[in-house]
């Protein structure tokens, strides 16, 4: 997927777009050799994010002029430079303007209306949290469902694609403020950057989000939304507090019958399917979480456990059958090695049978 998106974005005719739109605001602008500059020997080696602090390099070299004078020029071009090939903009900021505060956070504050400013905001609240405070709790308020998204995204302490941010990553407690303001945003675009700020903050600290959990749990049908998302790797995790929250018993009266691989030998690229059955034992109706989870095995011989979701749903008692399958297909995210692959069935955060499949 990413050898992919680097072909999507950055293409000869975006930078010709953008080589025009400067161009619109800055007569000066040499179009042409930004555009030699931008696709010089190297390009097709670059990824995605190199492609972009490249292309911030050679405008800023095409330009040459000073940091306020070119930031001029860029606001007004940014409302035609739009998405990923328009993050070079607030690129540009945390290149080139990190000794301009006053006009660098502003600045990104608008970039992010048309392409996010989530990765230039970092190295600036890297530096100095509670100078750039004040103006994530202003955007948090913004009307602007970007700008408000960005309040939330630039925090996190965990962004993918980005430098974490060890202070936030040690001790969540700042990021709460602007979290709470927009803990029932009416925009589901804000709802989930809030939630997976706080299922980064869960990572390190699960009682914080956990006890932030029971104060706003039950205030708003979008908030509850949020929690539940946030949650997710604590569930997964199958930890019993957090099952809790959700109506999940981790002691739950069921059992695990007849789970079998229809094949328990496959080759990388096949897929496995399997069935077992639920025996739900309760007096009572039960609240249910069902997942499965694969032990990989890596290139070190070690395993990593994945959990993956089956159903969630209240189940009176009685006997259940499931099928499912399992691609073990290659992946940017996830290669595949040779070795004995566990899957097990898990009820409620425990894990009721397991199943052995042999990867070659």
């Amino acid at each position: 997927m990413a050898e992919l998106l680097k072909h999507q974005f950055f293409t000869p005719d975006a930078i010709q777009h953008f080589a025009e739109t400067i161009f619109q605001h800055h007569p000066a602008f040499d179009r042409e050799t930004f555009t030699t500059r931008v696709f010089a020997d190297g390009w097709e080696a670059k990824e995605l994010k190199a492609r972009m602090r490249h292309v911030t390099i050679c405008l800023h070299e095409t330009l040459s002029l000073a940091y306020a004078d070119a930031l001029g020029i860029l606001k007004l071009a940014a409302p035609a430079i739009k998405g990923f090939d328009g993050l070079c903009l607030p690129d540009y900021v945390e290149r080139y303007g990190r000794e301009d505060w006053e006009r660098s956070l502003p600045a990104l504050g608008y970039f992010t209306k048309f392409a996010s400013s989530e990765f230039a905001i970092r190295p600036f609240l890297d530096q100095d949290p509670d100078r750039v405070m004040p103006f994530l709790l202003q955007w948090a308020e913004d009307d602007d469902q970007n700008v408000r998204r960005f309040a939330s995204e630039g925090c996190r302490p965990r962004l993918p694609w980005s430098m974490a941010l060890p202070k936030f990553k040690r001790d969540p407690r700042p990021i709460l403020p602007v979290l709470e303001k927009l803990k029932a945003d009416e925009s589901e675009f804000v709802r989930k950057s809030v939630a997976n700020n706080l299922n980064d903050i869960s990572k390190d600290h699960p009682d914080l989000l956990l006890d932030l959990c029971e104060r706003w749990q039950g205030q708003d049908a979008r908030t509850d939304w949020i929690l539940k998302h946030a949650c997710r790797t604590l569930l997964k995790a199958g930890n019993p507090r957090a099952l809790g929250l959700f109506g999940h018993n981790h002691v739950i009266c069921a059992t695990i019958e007849e789970a079998h691989l229809d094949n328990t030998r496959l080759s990388i690229g096949e897929t496995a399917r399997f069935s077992f059955t639920l025996n739900l034992n309760e007096p009572e109706p039960a609240n249910v979480r069902l997942e499965y989870a694969v032990y990989f095995v890596k290139a070190n011989r070690q395993v990593s456990k994945k959990v993956f979701k089956i159903t969630e749903n209240v189940y009176e008692p009685g006997t259940y059958p499931f099928s499912k399958r399992h691609a073990f297909v290659e992946r940017t995210t996830r290669k595949h090695y040779p070795g004995k692959h566990r899957i097990t069935i898990i009820v409620n955060g425990d894990e009721k049978a397991e199943m052995t499949i042999e990867l070659q």
